[in-house]
């Protein structure tokens, strides 16, 4: 185990448990595989309690998972990292706190050209981004890919590796004007306000009768259906989430009648299901971080004691890109 410093952005999926301490230093002795860091930067992906109509998908509230943060001190069987190493982790709980110990192998360097900041916004958006695209979609450049609730933090990590890594094409679809207009800036040649009509018209007028190859969808609903039906053929589509708080049902005819694919992709989970492929993905966006291939957007940042407005900020649907807590 290992003893850290943090930054935390906001997500709520993990692999082992994590304990931080807010109060001060850990006095307990370290396991001999695990350190001990302080936190500087930690992501803010929630995972409250949300009520879907008649489904309650979440019973606990998850403190954040991903973290940018310094190692203090190594256990005696630790040889990946060391005293003063910047890494970044992802666990399941407990990450908006001072101090944590964690298992070496829930961590990655930080290379030098990356900043805390930066790094904190990886874990979660960009592992899943790339899981969905990369290793779910198998998306080809030149294709066209239909980004739901474009401007949150995972839509914004899809229009990056999109557009700059695998070369293809994106229509972004997102809730307001302001939205629309933040991921065409990051890199969508399209973009689509659905609360003012059909998502499915608006991308007939796109790309006419052909439809998308790729849809990546965060919001379910209706909006999943519209992104669903507007799929080409051979299309496909993965679920990220519902954020707009109803979960559709697959019609199955159109998976037939037009041989589309429809899959799921709860990316942190690959790191206690599939460990190399979550450790390759991560390992890729910072490596396309460190090329400048692609640009992390941090649409906010509180302070730990502000951590009821950051709620606020992202629960109020207010937020764009990751929301960051901040120690510093």
């Amino acid at each position: 185990m290992m003893i850290m410093k943090s930054e935390f952005s906001f997500p709520c999926f993990g692999y082992h448990t994590l304990t931080f301490f807010p109060g001060g230093r850990n006095t307990n002795p370290l396991g001999s595989r695990k350190l001990m860091g302080q936190a500087v930067d930690k992501g803010f992906l929630v995972s409250l309690v949300l009520s879907f109509t008649d489904n309650l998908i979440f019973k606990q509230i998850a403190l954040g998972v991903e973290f940018s943060g310094i190692v203090l001190e190594t256990g005696r069987d630790v040889h990946t990292v060391k005293e003063g190493d910047r890494v970044i982790g992802l666990r399941r709980l407990n990450c908006m706190a001072g101090e944590c110990i964690i298992d070496h192998k829930a961590l990655w360097q930080i290379p030098e050209g990356i900043s805390l900041r930066e790094a904190a916004v990886l874990p979660a958006s960009y592992s899943t981004a790339i899981l969905a695209l990369e290793h779910r979609a198998r998306t080809q450049p030149g294709e066209t890919v239909l980004v739901t609730a474009a401007a949150g933090a995972t839509g914004l990590a899809v229009i990056d590796v999109v557009t700059n890594v695998l070369q293809a094409k994106v229509i972004a679809a997102a809730g307001s004007e302001e939205k629309c207009k933040l991921a065409m800036q990051k890199g969508a040649q399209f973009s689509v306000n659905y609360s003012q009509g059909s998502l499915k018209e608006a991308l007939g007028k796109l790309v006419g009768s052909r439809g998308v190859d790729v849809a990546i969808d965060t919001v379910g609903g209706d909006v999943f259906l519209e992104a669903l039906r507007s799929l080409a053929w051979e299309g496909r589509i993965v679920v990220v989430g519902f954020a707009g708080g109803t979960i559709a049902s697959v019609p199955a005819n159109l998976l037939l009648l037009k041989n589309i694919s429809a899959m799921g992709i709860f990316g942190v989970r690959y790191q206690g299901q599939n460990f190399p492929v979550f450790s390759r993905a991560l390992s890729s966006a910072i490596q396309y971080c460190l090329e400048g291939r692609i640009h992390p957007y941090i649409g906010a940042v509180f302070k730990l004691e502000e951590v009821n407005d950051a709620f606020l900020h992202v629960i109020n649907r207010t937020s764009m890109g990751k929301v960051l807590l901040s120690l510093k």
